[in-house]
C-alpha cells in the first residue's frame, strides 16, 4: 500500500480558473517508488462556479463548505484525506520540478525536522518571474528564528508559507491555520518555529503568482486597527507555544489545569 503526501488547496470563485494550471504542476512531481499524492480542493463556500474547473482524476476530491476564509477551508479539508505529510498548494500557484520529492526527502531522512519551505519566485502577469533577496541558507531553521526575523523585518516571515510541507501529526496539534481573516499562514507558521525545527530549500520550489484578484492582495487594504490584532495574536500565540515547550512536566499539568494567563506569559 502506498503512502500518501496529503494536498491541500483552498480556492474561492475568482481563482477556480488557475485549477488546471496547479494539477499539471502536481502531475508532473515525481515521487519516490511507493509514494503517492492526495489532492484536496476545498472551496471556502458554496458556488457553481469552482467545480467545472476541478481534474477529473482518482486523486482529486472536491469539497464545499461555509465560508471561512482560505485557513478554514484548508483546515476543514484535512477531514478529507490521510497521510503522514500535507502540503500547501494555493489554487492560482504551480510547483516547481521535484518540489515535493525534495520536501518528502527531508523529513524522511530526520525526524527532528517538523517542516520545510522553499525558495519562490512571483509569477507576473506577463509570464516574467521575479525573485527576491534575503532568503536563508540551505538549511535547518532552529526553533525560533523565524519568528525573531519576522517581529524585527516589518512582520515580515523569513520564509514564505505558501510553500510549507508539515507533519499532519504536528499540523492538527497545533490546530491547522490560525482563525483569522488574513495572515493565518503566517500564524500557523510562527507557532510551528515555535515548537520544532524547520528546513528551508534553496531551490524554487513554488511559482507565487501575483494577479489582480489575489486574496493576499487584498489583506493590504484592510484597517490598520485590524492588522495589528493580527500581529499580536500571531506573536502572542508564538510565544506562548514557545514557553510552553520548555515547561517541565509538572508545570505543563499546572498551567492546563490552572488556565492561568499570568502563569503562561510570566518567566
Amino acid at each position: 500500500m502506498s503512502r500518501r503526501i496529503i494536498i491541500v488547496t483552498a480556492v474561492h470563485a475568482p481563482s477556480a480558473p488557475f485549477l488546471q494550471e496547479a494539477y499539471k504542476s502536481l502531475c508532473e512531481q515525481e515521487l519516490p517508488e511507493g509514494w503517492e499524492w492526495h489532492w484536496v480542493i476545498q472551496e471556502d463556500g458554496k458556488t457553481d462556479a469552482v467545480a467545472p474547473h476541478v481534474p477529473d482524476d482518482a486523486r482529486v476530491t472536491f469539497h464545499q463548505g461555509r465560508p471561512g476564509g482560505p485557513g478554514v477551508a484548508r483546515t476543514i479539508a484535512l477531514a478529507h484525506a490521510e497521510g503522514e505529510y500535507v502540503k500547501v498548494l494555493d489554487a492560482d500557484d504551480q510547483l516547481t520540478s521535484g518540489a515535493l520529492a525534495r520536501d518528502l526527502a527531508v523529513l524522511e531522512g530526520d525526524p527532528s525536522i517538523g517542516w520545510t519551505t522553499s525558495r519562490v519566485l512571483d509569477f507576473m502577469p506577463d509570464g516574467s518571474t521575479v525573485g527576491f533577496p534575503g532568503d536563508p541558507d540551505n538549511g535547518p531553521i532552529e526553533r525560533g528564528a523565524v519568528l525573531d526575523f519576522w517581529k524585527t523585518n516589518g512582520f515580515r516571515a523569513q520564509v514564505h508559507p505558501a510553500t510549507l510541507f508539515v507533519r499532519r501529526d504536528l499540523l492538527l496539534a497545533l490546530g491547522g491555520w490560525m482563525a483569522l481573516p488574513a495572515s493565518e499562514d503566517t500564524g500557523l507558521l510562527l507557532a510551528l518555529n515555535s515548537v520544532s525545527r524547520g528546513w528551508f530549500t534553496e531551490e524554487v520550489g513554488l511559482l507565487y503568482r501575483k494577479w489582480e484578484g489575489q486574496a493576499t492582495g487584498q489583506a493590504s487594504h484592510v484597517d490598520p486597527a485590524e492588522r495589528d490584532a493580527r500581529m499580536a495574536v500571531v506573536e502572542a500565540r508564538a510565544r506562548a507555544l514557545a514557553y510552553f515547550r520548555w515547561r517541565s512536566p509538572v508545570e505543563k499539568l499546572s498551567i492546563l489545569v490552572d488556565g492561568s494567563s499570568a502563569t503562561v506569559g510570566g518567566e
